[in-house]
Parts: C-alpha cells; structure tokens; sequence
C-alpha cells in the first residue's frame, strides 16, 4: 500500500516515536506542525521542542504557529496539502473545526490512557496517583469536545507497583507508535470501525498544579500519598512544611508495619527510629520519608537529615 500524506502535530518527547514510525512505515509526512521554541535553563536561551528537532533531523517541513484556531495562512498552508490524516500527539492546542474537517480519514490522537477514562493534558499521572493497576494507549478520531471522540483501537499494559509517570512515559510513547501505524492502515483499508465512548464512565485528568504536590496528611492513607508521589514524578513531586519552610520528599515508601516506637499519632505527627524518619497518615497507616530536601538546603537521606535537625517526638509536618 502506498504511503499516506499526512501532517502530523506534536510537541515533547512523547510525539517522537511515534513521528518515526510513521516516518518507517514509507507514509508521506508533508509538514510536520510543533508549538514554538521555549526559553530553558538558567540563561532562558529558546530550545527547540523534541519533534522539532527530530523533524528536522529528518529532513521535514516544520511550521511552529503561536495560534491555529483563526490563522488563515495556516489554513491554507494545510488546505494546500490536503493531506489524507492528520495525526495529533501530545501537540498541547485544541484542534479547530476547520482542521477537523479537512482530512479525508480525519484527525488521528494518541492518547495515553484508556478512554473514557483520564480525558485530558496528564492521563499518565493522574492513573497512577489515583492508584490504577492497569493503564495504555487509545486511538481516536478527534472532535470539538475533550478527548470525546470514537475510539479507534486500544492497547492495554500493566503499572507496576514501583512504577513512577516518569518511567510510564517513555513505555507508552514506545507502545503507541505502532498502534498509530496500525490505526492509519485500518482506516485506510476501511476495516476499522469507530466505536463510541461511554460518556458516564468518563474521568478527567487535568493539567497538574504545583499544590497537587502538597502532602494532606489527614486526607490520605500512606498508600495514597504513594501513589500521588509516584504519579506525581518529575513535577509537581511531593512536598509538605517543616516549621514554615517547604521541605521536598525525593523518596518515600510505604510501612507495612508501623514504626516500633509508633504513638498514638494523629497525621502529619512524625516518629524516628533506627535513624529512619516516620510520619502518620490517615486511617492509622505510616509512611517512611527516605530522603529529604529543607529549602535552600542539599538532599539528605533521613539518617543525615535528623543528623541536622533536631525533631522531638511527635512533631507535626505540614
């Protein structure tokens, strides 16, 4: 089968492999379609997008519109291609009506989640903070509404206990590339039926927010806040408050039994014990701080952190 022509829209990491596959599959990618460079690092110099650079290392077209939805030269650029698809993957803008509706086959997303549920801009992290066991990949014909289109095909893989959205990340942008070659070929074929969502069993996931990282001692389980610290990796992390300065937990986990010395504690009351640190959570469970970071201060494990800071029994964090 002769390749299709195709624009392809995407911005971070996430979008590259699958940007390769397509490239590897012999399907004609006529403009590659990123967000603008960003300044980064300490002396704010602009940085290229992942696909960007990818695209070009790969000899493609690449436009970078700051707005789509109104931008007539961009609509004709596109309507001038007339492209079969239009695949859309971690592009970071709300496709316009316009652009809906130009492609013969429509506009393709991979989403990385099960749809209906975790509809929106972190499906990855907000599955494992919200402690799923199971998560994936969903092709969908893109419409107006979030993440509401027909699903086209699924893919489904396992979160392992340790498992952070850091490490899920680059699994599932290895996972979904071929599934959106295999979307494209179904489409092209006329094999592929778009199925419906069921709207009741939606769940959303949206953009996270520095305070997801704050640690609620009272409202969470240890289990809970785990799962929030796991899914919550790189940002926002996890972090509460030690006298008025914010103190960043890097590592943390879990105790299947509670500390030795253990009190009757109400949350956010902390214990030390064999120079490991133990902070009460909700419904009487415990978690281990492991390593720590005081503001303006380096990361220390608990053993050289209660080294430098001098907790008497039962202090409260947060």
């Amino acid at each position: 089968m002769a390749g299709l022509k195709l624009v392809f829209c995407g911005t971070p990491r996430f979008a590259v492999p699958t940007l390769e596959a397509l490239l590897s599959a012999r399907h004609r990618i006529a403009l590659v379609v990123s967000q603008p460079d960003k300044p980064a690092g300490r002396g704010q110099q602009l940085v290229a997008p992942p696909v960007k650079q990818t695209a070009l290392a790969c000899g493609l077209a690449v436009t970078q519109p700051e707005k789509i939805r109104n931008n007539a030269e961009f609509r004709a650029q596109l309507e001038s291609i007339a492209p079969d698809a239009i695949v859309v993957v971690a592009y970071g803008r709300i496709i316009p009506p316009w652009m809906l509706a130009l492609p013969r086959l429509g506009c393709i997303n991979l989403h990385a989640s099960l749809l209906p549920k975790y509809r929106g801009a972190a499906p990855i992290q907000w599955a494992v903070a919200c402690g799923e066991t199971m998560t994936g990949n969903t092709t969908m014909l893109l419409e107006e509404g979030l993440d509401t289109g027909p699903i086209l095909l699924q893919q489904t893989m396992p979160i392992g206990a340790g498992q952070t959205a850091a490490d899920l990340f680059a699994v599932l942008a290895d996972a979904g590339a071929p599934l959106v070659v295999e979307t494209l070929a179904g489409l092209a074929a006329g094999a592929l039926q778009p199925k419906p969502q069921d709207h009741s069993q939606a769940t959303l996931a949206p953009l996270l927010d520095r305070e997801d990282g704050r640690m609620d001692f009272a409202a969470r389980t240890a289990t809970e806040l785990n799962n929030r610290w796991r899914g919550f990796q790189p940002w926002p992390g996890a972090f509460t408050s030690l006298n008025g300065r914010k103190l960043i937990v890097h590592q943390l986990a879990v105790a299947t039994t509670p500390p030795a010395a253990a009190f009757p504690a109400s949350p956010g009351q902390t214990t030390a014990e064999d120079h490991r640190l133990f902070v009460a959570c909700a419904q009487n469970t415990w978690l281990e701080l492991v390593d720590l970071q005081l503001e303006g201060k380096k990361r220390l494990s608990a053993a050289e952190f209660l080294r430098g800071v001098q907790l008497p029994a039962g202090f409260r964090l947060g």
